[in-house]
């Protein structure tokens, strides 16, 4: 009785700071102690939360539309090796990035230049994507954010309904740990707590993605930043080749903290419905399982299999 008076204390104080303009938080972070505002009351941090193209969202395979336009994207300068910050902001990690790393080809209308990647996870390797695959959702996913290379800054680029092109990629499971990322999972623990960071050295973009040859399969929708203000002007690419991580990789990423001290974990967005957009695949994945299926029936039927 004594926990749920407390409680409701609680609840009353924090609609008098809510009132006042209280920080945005993860659901993860919403509590009677914590009266932050979760997603579900972002649109009263930013009316553009409450938007009509707002990400992430599920992407339902079936239902995606074949482009013929989405070649493999051309990535220059992701094989250099740079030295940077690595930030914990209060909501996630975040690495600040070279100009000199572009993105362009794959439909995209310009040449995008690198600002900044950050991640998205769970709690010690639950689920904790952003973006879901037919309901899937995975461990961690990390976003590379790139601006047009004519704009000089994120918020410039943000007036321009496609001013910013994100690359989302997977992260799932392995039993082995990922070598490539060990500089940055070392560099967790120095980085526990909100507005510190650190140094990495000769870390590339190649180093954390997958091998060029295995991104040429991705699904391509209009969408928004997934944290306030929620500005609806995202090319998003959503890579379907995921990312190995070993478990206790995933989990470093749950010792850091937010503000209020709490493990830093769930950092995502729950998935915003679609509203009439339509989602995009390359290549032909969607068909060819179809198909896999299909003739694997067929020769269940006969009394045939697949070798081995």
């Amino acid at each position: 009785m004594g926990m749920h008076i407390l409680c409701c204390l609680w609840s009353v104080f924090a609609l008098v700071k809510m009132s006042s303009g209280a920080e945005w938080c993860y659901q993860s972070q919403v509590s009677c102690v914590n009266p932050c505002q979760g997603p579900l009351e972002w649109p009263e941090v930013a009316m553009t939360c409450g938007g009509r193209a707002q990400s992430p969202i599920n992407i339902v395979t079936k239902k995606t539309l074949k482009d013929d336009r989405l070649q493999p994207l051309r990535y220059n300068g992701y094989q250099f090796a740079f030295h940077s910050d690595i930030i914990n902001n209060g909501h996630s990690v975040q690495v600040n990035l070279p100009d000199s790393a572009k993105i362009d080809g794959g439909n995209l209308e310009s040449t995008y230049k690198a600002i900044q990647l950050h991640f998205h996870w769970g709690l010690n390797g639950g689920p904790g994507s952003e973006h879901t695959i037919d309901g899937e959702q995975y461990p961690m996913e990390m976003h590379i954010v790139h601006i047009k290379q004519q704009y000089h800054s994120l918020s410039e680029a943000l007036k321009d309904k496609s001013g910013v092109a994100v690359l989302g990629f997977f992260y799932q499971e392995s039993g082995s740990s990922n070598k490539k990322y060990e500089s940055v999972v070392n560099a967790l623990k120095r980085i526990t707590r909100p507005g510190t960071n650190t140094t990495l050295h000769d870390l590339s973009l190649d180093m954390l993605i997958p091998s060029h040859s295995n991104l040429s399969t991705y699904f391509r929708y209009q969408g928004s930043l997934t944290t306030p203000n929620c500005d609806e002007s995202v090319v998003w690419t959503v890579f379907e080749n995921t990312i190995p991580l070993s478990n206790e990789q995933l989990s470093a990423f749950s010792q850091l903290s937010f503000a209020d001290g709490q493990n830093m974990t769930g950092t995502y967005r729950p998935v915003q419905p679609l509203n009439g957009r339509e989602v995009y695949h390359s290549g032909s994945v969607a068909v060819w399982v179809n198909t896999v299926v299909l003739l694997s029936s067929v020769l269940a039927t006969v009394g045939l299999s697949f070798p081995e």
